[in-house]
């Protein structure tokens, strides 16, 4: 169960908006936050977890809003509403929720995956026109390797096609 006194500034900005989005249809105003969520701008990913399993997990790689309290907002709905793996949250799921916002740095390309740590790192692969992002530190994937695959996999680029990596380090606030 989540404990929503706990939870930091970034996290109770998502629980807020998710549950005033799934209980009532509403898009709440974020104007009033603390000015960290206001004065920066950043991509960020908001995954919900219900009983410890992934629930939804959506998110921008580059800033899109003014700022992140808007990035959070916009992609806490679509975590609950829109990711393609789950249905949309229900309101009897709500206090079973627990949620984390990962603000991401500034993606920076490398050369090849020595320069990779998946606890350290999340990886971004593209080739062609496709793109497929992995956060660092998840659970049981231990390896560059397993990190660029997945990632790879997400983004529907085939085993040995040739990709570019750009790695980045995120903020966790939970």
């Amino acid at each position: 169960m989540g404990n929503a006194e706990k939870d930091s500034e970034h996290a109770r900005l998502a629980r807020r908006v998710v549950e005033s989005y799934v209980k009532d249809g509403r898009v709440p105003d974020v104007s009033e936050v603390p000015p960290e969520l206001k004065e920066k701008r950043a991509g960020v990913f908001v995954c919900l977890k219900s009983e410890g399993e992934l629930r939804g997990c959506i998110g921008t790689i580059q800033p899109v809003e003014d700022n992140i309290a808007e990035e959070i907002r916009n992609n806490a709905i679509s975590s609950a509403t829109r990711d393609p793996r789950f249905p949309p949250v229900r309101p009897s799921e709500l206090d079973a929720l627990t949620y984390s916002v990962d603000v991401l740095g500034d993606p920076e390309e490398i050369p090849d995956m020595s320069y990779l740590d998946p606890s350290e790192y999340g990886v971004i692969v593209r080739s062609g026109g496709r793109s497929g992002l992995l956060l660092p530190d998840l659970e049981g994937i231990d390896t560059a390797e397993e990190q660029v695959r997945i990632a790879m996999m997400k983004a529907g680029i085939s085993p040995g096609e040739p990709v570019k990596l750009q790695r980045f380090k995120v903020t966790r606030h939970e």
